[in-house]
């Protein structure tokens, strides 16, 4: 049983108790934070707030009943496409938000949500976990130090092994809840990019396909109810045609690939496949003056090695100039990447000041997803990405904006 949270602790809700809100047992930090509320219109996640947060949280099946609770600031982990109202809830409340990636499946609703946490002058923050990950951040420092000069291309492939199980048994294979995986799943890889590259997409094109998944009959036929991926997940179901009780819908695409262009001159590109057998990401950044990349990424634990190569000799090196072995970092899931962001979202909500991740990175990241959809959709034909309003963004970046290499990070 929890005991009840001292006077000099923050307060903090839960909003959606179900596959990420494990995230949030990580913000339990006695003397520190305590989640003393949740909400969920589902009974099992009603239930399962009980056995995550113990017997004295106060749960609730509506979310705006939490105010009631006292809160210091709250997670919003509801699916996708329910980001947007608890989140502006919050913050005309004046309660410091956190919102699982990707911000919204909708650009305007981005907009709205930065616009009202600007406005009202309440702290947001965005849950890009892979800005924590041990072996990006790395990555990251070597740019900065100058390793491979200055960045001229990122090149980006996400493996998604478990795509069928992930993304094709639930809601995430529906296009009028999700939007598109180039924006669900990619958002994560897109706000790398920029990250990577120190600049935000402006002109996109892409290519993709329903290639596998769509062509497997085997769709369920009985309700869903509330199954979670662990209630089905069987690591040892392969190849994809052997997957079952796939989703009714299935209308997003499992392969897609994006070119784009960003507002610095970076050229970048970002591949991602759901029919795999391995699952990982790999980045490569070229330089005027080298490369890097990485093997392994880290998310599950193990380690991974970055290379850089910037001395010219034929053939493929594996040895490379400079290899670097990266190691997890903290704790919790992604390589320790989402105990790093519980951390920062608490000390924000308390303190202020800047943070590695970014509210306008978030938004960047998903109108570069909603914009790739449209171009794969409408057969490659290049689309533009529309910038946030100017004023909004000088907001976060007087307020909350990072920096690093003497430099705003975007």
């Amino acid at each position: 049983m929890s005991e009840a949270p001292a006077a000099s602790e923050l307060r903090v809700g839960v909003v959606g108790v179900g596959q990420r809100a494990q995230l949030a047992t990580l913000a339990d930090r006695p003397g520190t934070a305590r989640v003393v509320s949740c909400a969920d219109p589902a009974r099992r996640g009603r239930d399962d707030a009980r056995k995550l947060f113990g017997d004295q949280v106060h749960v609730h099946e509506r979310y705006e009943d939490m105010l009631a609770d006292g809160l210091d600031a709250v997670f919003v982990l509801t699916p996708d496409d329910a980001h947007t109202e608890p989140a502006l809830f919050f913050l005309e409340a004046g309660v410091a938000v956190f919102v699982e990636k990707p911000l919204t499946v909708d650009l305007a609703d981005c907009d709205r949500v930065l616009t009202t946490a600007a406005r009202t002058r309440t702290r947001l923050y965005v849950g890009h976990n892979l800005r924590h990950l041990p072996v990006l951040r790395r990555m990251r420092r070597l740019i900065d130090e100058g390793a491979i000069g200055e960045v001229r291309a990122v090149w980006c492939r996400h493996f998604v092994g478990h795509g069928g199980d992930y993304y094709f048994k639930d809601w995430h294979a529906e296009r009028a809840r999700t939007g598109s995986l180039l924006l669900q799943k990619g958002a994560h890889d897109l706000d790398a990019i920029h990250w990577l590259a120190g600049g935000y997409s402006r002109s996109v094109t892409a290519l993709g396909d329903l290639a596998v998944h769509g062509g497997n009959p085997h769709r369920r036929t009985r309700p869903q109810g509330a199954q979670r991926v662990q209630d089905w997940f069987d690591a040892g179901v392969w190849p994809p045609s052997a997957l079952r009780d796939l989703n009714p819908v299935i209308d997003v695409e499992d392969i897609s690939m994006m070119l784009t262009r960003l507002d610095n001159g970076v050229l970048a590109s970002y591949q991602q496949c759901h029919f795999t057998p391995d699952y990982w990401r790999n980045y490569t950044v070229i330089g005027d003056e080298g490369r890097m990349e990485n093997f392994g990424d880290g998310i599950e634990g193990d380690d991974s090695v970055i290379k850089v190569w910037n001395r010219r000799r034929s053939g493929y090196r594996p040895d490379a100039d400079l290899n670097l072995t990266v190691t997890e970092e903290g704790s919790g899931e992604h390589g320790g990447a989402d105990g790093a962001i519980v951390a920062e979202f608490l000390r924000f909500a308390a303190h202020g000041g800047a943070t590695d991740t970014s509210p306008v990175a978030a938004r960047e990241a998903v109108a570069a997803g909603l914009a790739a959809t449209t171009s794969l959709r409408s057969g490659g034909v290049p689309v533009d990405v529309p910038p946030l309003a100017p004023h909004t963004a000088a907001w976060f970046a007087a307020h909350q904006s990072a920096v690093s290499g003497g430099r705003s990070c975007p």
